[in-house]
């Protein structure tokens, strides 16, 4: 094991002890427990109607999970001495929570939005879909300035299409077929599901000594895309960050099952639908270097976004900067409605020139992580999440312009680092300049594979 891997262990061990609390199962119980009162509160409080709607069915299916894991934890109470719980019931219970509190919610407000209710869904899968009409008969997703100008003030925002050229193909569907399946949500959903599966294949490994600890931490990894409050809501009422969410997630998987390659196309899908994804495809191509595969990774994880944006480079370069530059960095017609209470956007709303300061502040932490990455680039895919999971933290609280929903992809990069950990598959190699793989002997005198 790598010295930076020792550093992360110390970490790791304290979030297991609270993770593997009666087999895992106190932690199950409290998840569905707290998540139910959460969306009870929504159902209740909440002045977005599509939270509402969500609420109203996310309660039932949050308090049935939490039912279902009383039941686990007081059968497992008979037969003690049984260090974890079964793990096929407790996918089988997060199976149920994500179908009934993010599936059933997506379905049933496409269908009442397909029937006439404008006020079931969030603004962001207009804004996708309407970029996929856009993308298939223009060639760009992106409306002009002066296009956006033109629209009735109400209007305007709704104009703004503020993501990379990739996401707009969820909007295609409803640029053939107006009806229910073609919601943005559906195919949000049903990438998501799709991508996390192969995330968690690759993180299976032969079995072992530490096969039921992996699996109880790719379960948990699982339970934080998907079941998490934070994650349910988002698919449900807007969906456009969990395809990011789950491909970033698949790339960290396939760089510890020791496929740089595959890691860097992955990472690259995800930076070709958001911005978010950039600073984890950084990160990634850090660690690919120490595998001697950071070209390879790069071209996936940087070429990909690049390739997205050429062609709608060339309908229209403005319309692109407008959308994509401008409007998130404050200088369009209109400002974000992102403006959760964070650090950041209290800093910049409350003291004189606080967006210089707030920006001042992302710079250091970017320049912090920069400098971290050249001197001592992560060297597990552990590493990596942690890194990436802390990285985007910090940028969450100190931009300006956020979201609380935005918080989803630190807290599930953060609990899949766990899971990385026991699947990692590297070379036991001793610090120091790799030997390449040819009978050449380090300086013990033993043979060193090649990285």
């Amino acid at each position: 094991m790598t010295a930076d891997a020792d550093r992360t262990d110390p970490a790791l061990r304290r979030w297991q002890a609270v993770d593997t609390a009666a087999g895992g199962l106190g932690l199950d119980l409290g998840l569905y427990a707290v998540s139910a009162v959460f969306a009870a509160v929504t159902a209740a409080t909440s002045t977005l109607l599509p939270h509402r709607a969500w609420g109203t069915l996310a309660t039932i299916g949050y308090a049935l999970a939490a039912l279902a894991a009383t039941a686990q934890l007081l059968a497992r109470r008979r037969r003690p001495g049984t260090p974890l719980a079964a793990l096929p019931a407790r996918w089988a219970v997060t199976g149920f929570a994500w179908a009934t509190t993010a599936l059933l919610p997506v379905v049933t407000q496409s269908i009442q939005r397909a029937g006439g209710r404008t006020d079931r869904a969030q603004e962001e899968v207009v804004v996708v879909e309407h970029a996929g009409a856009r993308l298939a008969e223009h060639g760009t997703p992106y409306l002009g300035h002066d296009a956006i100008a033109a629209l009735p003030p109400g209007e305007q925002l709704l104009g703004y299409t503020p993501y990379q050229p990739g996401m707009a193909l969820f909007g295609l569907p409803r640029a053939a077929v107006d009806t229910w399946w073609t919601d943005a949500r559906v195919w949000f959903a049903l990438v998501t599901a799709l991508v996390l599966a192969a995330a968690v294949r690759a993180l299976r490994t032969p079995a072992g000594p530490t096969a039921p600890r992996r699996d109880a931490a790719v379960l948990r990894a699982a339970q934080a895309a998907t079941v998490l409050p934070i994650c349910a809501l988002t698919l449900a009422t807007g969906g456009d960050d969990l395809p990011v969410l789950a491909l970033c997630l698949l790339a960290l998987a396939l760089a510890a099952a020791g496929r740089p390659g595959r890691a860097g196309l992955a990472v690259g899908a995800a930076g070709a639908l958001k911005l978010f994804a950039w600073p984890v495809a950084v990160v990634l191509v850090g660690w690919a270097v120490t595998r001697r595969a950071g070209t390879r990774t790069a071209l996936g994880a940087l070429g990909l976004p690049v390739l997205a944006l050429l062609p709608v480079l060339l309908v229209d370069r403005d319309a692109l900067v407008e959308n994509v530059l401008r409007f998130p960095l404050g200088h369009g017609l209109v400002t974000s409605p992102a403006q959760s209470p964070f650090p950041g956007h209290l800093i910049a709303s409350a003291l004189p020139a606080g967006r210089l300061v707030a920006a001042a502040l992302l710079a250091a932490v970017a320049v912090a992580i920069a400098v971290r990455l050249l001197r001592r680039p992560p060297r597990t895919a552990a590493a990596t999440a942690l890194i990436c999971g802390y990285g985007l933290l910090a940028a969450i609280l100190l931009m300006p312009s956020t979201r609380f929903g935005y918080l989803l992809y630190p807290i599930a990069l953060l609990v899949l680092a766990p899971a990385l950990a026991p699947a990692e598959h590297r070379p036991e190699v001793a610090s120091g300049p790799p030997f390449p793989a040819t009978g050449r002997r380090g300086p013990a005198g033993g043979r060193r594979p090649e990285a």
